[in-house]
């Protein structure tokens, strides 16, 4: 195996270089091909296949896809194997988008009463992290910020000081299934300039604020996503 982290062969394939952390990175390079949409919906993954690929044994990768499976982005079906799991469709976005619409800007609003520095300082420094990222494989880009996408909203729900509501957005993986539906840049330069405004009434503890702008972000997000079935 090479040394490093992660490389591009020259088919343009990514694969593992000996990390630190391989269960990680193997996670990561298998995430990336999911939520890039380089791995279809409904597609077969074949184990062999990411074993050549990646370059790693296939323990790494059993395990990368069992946290995939938790996460609803990969379906084990006895008999056959792993298969990516398929995409939201537009009655199921828009309840998705309903939902949000009733819990994330009240735990917006209460997270800027409840919030204490240290966590508002998390929750800049993955804003900040968003911004700066840079890979020079665009599809590990994008699952990176996907990752970090879900973290700041969940940091905002934990913030609220509702463990329900936290629980809940928690178990919908909203995140991963949203950024899935279409690989595109414009997605994250409109999100990192919502995700400020809503930092920034948190900050200045103003729980209207911070409600009125996480509804804006949801409901452009909405839009945003619902283009893909040529509706808003």
């Amino acid at each position: 195996m090479a040394k490093g982290l992660i490389g591009t062969s020259d088919t343009g394939s990514s694969f593992v270089r000996r990390p630190p952390r391989l269960g990680d990175e193997v996670y990561n390079a298998i995430y990336a091909q999911l939520m890039s949409l380089k791995i279809p919906p409904g597609g077969r993954i074949s184990v062999d296949s990411l074993v050549r690929e990646l370059g790693v044994s296939q323990t790494p990768i059993r395990e990368a896809l069992s946290r995939l499976e938790a996460l609803g982005l990969v379906v084990k079906t006895h008999l056959i194997g792993y298969s990516a799991a398929p995409q939201l469709d537009k009655d199921r976005l828009q309840q998705l988008y309903e939902l949000r619409l009733l819990l994330e800007p009240f735990a917006a609003g209460r997270a800027a009463v409840n919030m204490t520095e240290e966590a508002i300082e998390a929750l800049e420094k993955v804003d900040k992290d968003m911004r700066s990222a840079r890979n020079d494989d665009p599809r590990l880009a994008y699952g990176e910020f996907a990752q970090s996408d879900s973290t700041f909203h969940d940091l905002i729900a934990i913030g609220s000081g509702n463990l329900l509501i936290h629980e809940t957005l928690a178990r919908l993986h909203t995140h991963v299934h949203l950024f899935r539906l279409f690989f595109h840049a414009r997605a994250t330069t409109d999100a990192n300039d919502e995700h400020e405004r809503i930092i920034a009434a948190i900050k200045q503890k103003d729980p209207a604020a911070a409600e009125a702008a996480m509804r804006d972000h949801i409901e452009r997000s909405r839009k945003r996503f619902m283009m893909i079935f040529g509706s808003e």
